[in-house]
């Protein structure tokens, strides 16, 4: 039977075609969990590495970016990730911008655990992850969360092999954070939140990035009697009469309690409700600017959904307004469509603080003092920073591949750049100096042969009466300039190739004395 899932009809799994285990044989190149689990080859996945149907990839569900616009915030994006500190204290208004237009795919794993302070997090506790993962965990809580594995993502080719690589990391994630934080454990709603993170980063990176999302953004969210997610369902619930106030009056005369349709988007933080494009431009966000994006996101929901008075008209009752909450129109979770509404959206950090300690005083009022006494809730990255300010080794960026590159070994210029360097060198004009032999001679600067005629002297080309061999002069340099030197008589034997030898030492001598 079909299910809705990230806003899109998944396929039951028996749709899918299988080929027997029998036929897999230990030397396969079968390598991911996908084929190993039994998926063929044929049944593609899209960008984001969901199988078949359960997340459809299409035009109007996301927004591609042109690979050129997509490399220069590439490269934005690293030297933010260079100067991370000065970025988040002196220009966070252009983190947030750049958060608010996307992160791009390839850093957006190293970005999200920055922007958490999961970063940080990680350096400060050295070890402790390998510490946790090699403990056996608690029973109760172990087999728990064994039976919720397959239900993480099932479609997704890192989690859909039973005991695939994929479901071992999660295992390890969710039992390393029982033992960190005992008095809180496990809830099932950390799951999805873990295997988002894990499709970005390591094991470790994932751990800390759920750990800065328990403690920092959602606090209390995860712990015994679900009591802040309860309180930030009546928070939701009196912005909606600000923003959108027949969503309102509809709910409250229906009796509709927020928890009943809020519960798993703000837990589970829409990843289990909208497209997964969608998805990750929300959590780019989030992690930028903390819950009031959630708070939003909720708001442009049930605005979309129960906004105008044609929509109510189509649910009279309680029930029939949970089916219409239950399924959601796909154009209003569309990438563009929803991100344009959630920055339009006039619901600030400081309205949220302030409707907080609002409905808590409402809270103990009526129900007296909260049982879970959770942390204070840091609304983004910003202030996540300044609470805990990092070391500069903290944010230093540790690569996870090495390459050693011999040093470059210095290469004489070649072709056109060789010709114009040389070409510069004999446009130099300098006074010529006379009858001065060179020290720096190469060998190749040997006096010409007896059969070839002298070189004419440098201001007479004359050659003298009695035929005798004059004695060695040395040919004039480079630095010489063209109109100095005649052409010799005709009556010579070739003088083309004198010419081009003597131009020949000159150069070589001109290479000379420019190191003197």
């Amino acid at each position: 039977m079909a299910k809705i899932e990230n806003g899109r009809q998944s396929v039951d799994t028996r749709s899918i075609r299988t080929i027997s285990s029998s036929h897999i044989d230990d030397e396969s190149s079968l390598g991911s969990d996908s084929e190993i689990n039994g998926f063929t080859s044929d049944r593609q996945t899209d960008k984001y590495g969901f199988i078949g149907g359960a997340q459809q990839y299409t035009e109007q569900s996301a927004q591609d970016v042109p690979p050129q616009v997509l490399r220069q915030r590439e490269v934005k994006w690293l030297d933010m990730l260079s100067h991370w500190d000065k970025w988040m204290i002196k220009r966070f208004n252009k983190v947030r911008l750049r958060c608010q237009k996307g992160i791009p795919p390839a850093l957006r794993g190293r970005a999200w655990l920055y922007l958490s302070g999961g970063k940080v997090k990680r350096e400060q506790n050295q070890g402790k992850f390998q510490e946790l993962d090699s403990q056996p965990g608690d029973p109760k809580w172990v087999d728990v969360i064994e039976k919720d594995l397959h239900r993480q993502f099932p479609f997704h080719e890192m989690f859909v092999s039973r005991g695939g690589h994929g479901q071992q990391d999660l295992f390890r994630v969710l039992k390393a954070y029982t033992l960190y934080r005992p008095e809180e454990g496990y809830c099932q709603a950390q799951a999805p939140i873990a295997a988002v993170l894990l499709m970005h980063m390591p094991a470790e990176d994932a751990f800390w990035g759920l750990v800065q999302i328990c403690e920092k953004y959602l606090p209390g969210y995860y712990s015994p009697g679900l009591e802040a997610i309860q309180l930030d369902g009546e928070i939701l619930f009196a912005l909606l009469r600000r923003v959108s106030p027949l969503a309102f009056r509809h709910l409250e005369k229906h009796k509709i309690d927020p928890i009943l349709y809020m519960t798993e988007w703000f837990m589970c933080a829409f990843s289990r409700t909208l497209p997964w494009a969608s998805v990750l431009r929300v959590w780019d966000m989030f992690l930028c600017d903390g819950v009031k994006i959630i708070f939003r996101v909720g708001l442009v929901l049930l605005k979309s959904m129960l906004g105008t008075r044609e929509k109510l008209k189509a649910c009279q009752g309680q029930y029939e307004t949970m089916e219409l909450l239950r399924a959601i129109e796909p154009r209003y979770m569309q990438e563009g469509f929803l991100v344009r509404e959630i920055l339009e959206v006039p619901v600030t950090a400081r309205e949220v603080k302030r409707e907080n300690n609002t409905q808590l005083k409402r809270w103990k009022k009526n129900r007296g003092e909260l049982n879970f006494k959770s942390p204070p809730r840091m609304h983004g990255a910003r202030l996540i920073m300044l609470a805990e300010p990092p070391r500069r080794q903290d944010l230093q960026q540790n690569p996870t591949i090495v390459l050693e590159t011999p040093q470059p070994t210095p290469q004489l210029k070649k072709g056109k750049e060789e010709k114009k360097s040389q070409k510069k060198k004999s446009m130099k004009k300098s006074k010529p100096i006379d009858e001065i032999p060179n020290p720096y001679s190469l060998p190749s600067d040997l006096p010409p042969p007896p059969s070839e005629p002298p070189a004419p002297p440098p201001v007479t080309s004359e050659t003298p009466p009695d035929g005798k061999t004059p004695p060695e002069i040395v040919p004039q340099t480079k630095t010489d300039s063209p109109d100095q030197q005649e052409a010799p008589p005709t009556d010579l034997p070739p003088a083309k190739e004198s010419t081009l030898q003597r131009s020949t030492q000159s150069l070589s001598s001109t290479d000379q004395d420019t190191y003197l």
